[in-house]
């Protein structure tokens, strides 16, 4: 048991120390969601939070009734901290180029992060997923 616990936490730590922009990762979904992917898009270094990961996940079924056919499958920038992404992630699927269309969504944050009035997630992406989804539908 000792052995399968220390190999997990290694598999983490090994993926953690290989995280780079432009790839594709699996991770632990919602039900209903697990052909979801998470592309990581931009990693910087936040003096007080450590590594911020700045993911697109595709592949998701969000309720939205502000758009046509009532689903967002995109959810564009999500920052987020080093733990909620080790917590989340399962396999590295492939690697390709970051999804450009999160640096709008990245400049309005970071705009605000620097201003001191936003933050980062840092929970699994499973309960980011549900929460934004919950926010859209208020």
């Amino acid at each position: 048991m000792l052995a399968v616990l220390l190999g997990i936490a290694m598999t983490t730590m090994a993926q953690a120390a290989n995280y780079a922009v432009g790839q594709i990762w699996s991770y632990r979904t919602r039900a209903g969601e697990e052909n979801s992917r998470v592309i990581i898009d931009k990693i910087e270094d936040a003096r007080t939070l450590g590594k911020i990961y700045h993911v697109t996940i595709k592949g998701v079924k969000v309720k939205n009734p502000k758009i046509a056919g009532g689903i967002s499958d995109t959810l564009q920038h999500l920052p987020l901290s080093q733990a909620s992404l080790d917590g989340s992630v399962l396999k590295l699927i492939g690697t390709g180029k970051s999804d450009l269309s999160f640096q709008e969504g990245y400049r309005e944050w970071k705009t605000a992060f620097d201003a001191g009035k936003a933050g980062i997630w840092t929970v699994s992406i499973e309960k980011i997923v549900g929460a934004v989804e919950k926010a859209i539908n208020q």
